[in-house]
């Protein structure tokens, strides 16, 4: 009878089911670029890229900008956050920077100081700036007169609608 031959190789894991972690009391100084997930509960100054998610645990810190798939923060975080599908604020997070996803939670306790971007452009790196209300509907022009004062002019005719006549705008 033939022997069968057993192997003891393990499988291939896929690259998105790594977990990469940086523990209590660890620091790094410098950006992280990783292919899965990022667990930090230590301390990062620097960016953080991951393909898959990146956690920040409530005794985490991160100051620098993180870029992902998914991010749950629970600890603190100064800098952009850009969650391509979502990102999830933690009653525990302190946020101070710029959030952009499709979608985003925030439980109540939580704390952001940024603005949020939300939506299928927001979870790009840079999407288009809105320009201001004032911006887009004021096209302003200054005038010298001879006097040597100026006189500043607002030309609305942006804003007049339908039933509006322009004069009764500026």
């Amino acid at each position: 009878m033939a022997r069968e031959q057993r192997t003891t190789e393990t499988p291939a894991r896929d690259l998105n089911d790594v977990v990469s972690v940086i523990g209590p009391g660890m620091q790094i100084v410098g950006d992280i670029k990783c292919d899965g997930t990022v667990r930090v509960e230590g301390q990062v100054e620097g960016s953080i890229k991951a393909t898959k998610s990146v956690v920040v645990g409530k005794g985490g810190t991160v100051k620098g900008d993180i870029e992902t798939q998914d991010v749950v923060v629970a600890g603190a975080v100064t800098g952009t956050v850009v969650g391509a599908s979502r990102v999830e604020l933690q009653e525990t997070c302190r946020v101070e920077g710029d959030i952009r996803s499709r979608r985003v939670k925030l439980d109540e306790g939580g704390r952001v100081e940024g603005r949020l971007h939300m939506g299928a452009e927001a979870a790009g790196k840079k999407g288009p700036e809105t320009p201001s209300l004032s911006s887009a509907r004021t096209d302003s022009k200054s005038e010298s007169k001879p006097d040597g004062k100026s006189e500043s002019k607002a030309d609305s005719s942006d804003r007049s609608g339908p039933g509006l006549p322009a004069a009764a705008t500026k």
